[in-house]
């Protein structure tokens, strides 16, 4: 499924084990209930969750982009489930650095390594 406007895309596919969803765009407090109800959409599905979440083509995220991913984290948490972030050097990367989210979210640098750390 993809949601999209000129600014901002969300889509999501399975992918083995996991549910994959990439988002594209500023992810700010506008397009952040999107996000918000794709990832809670392929959380709806039965059994242990494994999610992915690829925000290499986010430049930016404000705090309530961040309320989302952390939303979500906890959301597979309580599921006893996996979230994989994959982001790159940038915004993201910084902002779960400076506010120490970076010791609570399993990040990787590619969706390659995504799929081969869910296997």
């Amino acid at each position: 499924m993809v949601l999209s406007n000129p600014t901002f895309e969300v889509e999501s596919w399975r992918q083995g084990p996991c549910a994959v969803v990439r988002a594209a765009g500023e992810l700010d407090m506008a397009v952040a209930p999107r996000l918000r109800a794709e990832v809670d959409r392929v959380l709806d599905a039965p059994g242990r969750p494994c999610l992915v979440m690829d925000l290499t083509q986010v430049p930016f995220c404000d705090s309530v982009g961040l309320g989302v991913l952390v939303s979500a984290l906890a959301r597979v948490r309580d599921a006893q489930g996996r979230l994989i972030l994959v982001v790159g050097p940038g915004m993201i990367t910084h902002l779960l650095t400076i506010t120490n989210l970076d010791r609570y979210f399993e990040t990787r640098s590619s969706l390659r390594e995504a799929y081969e750390a869910a296997a």
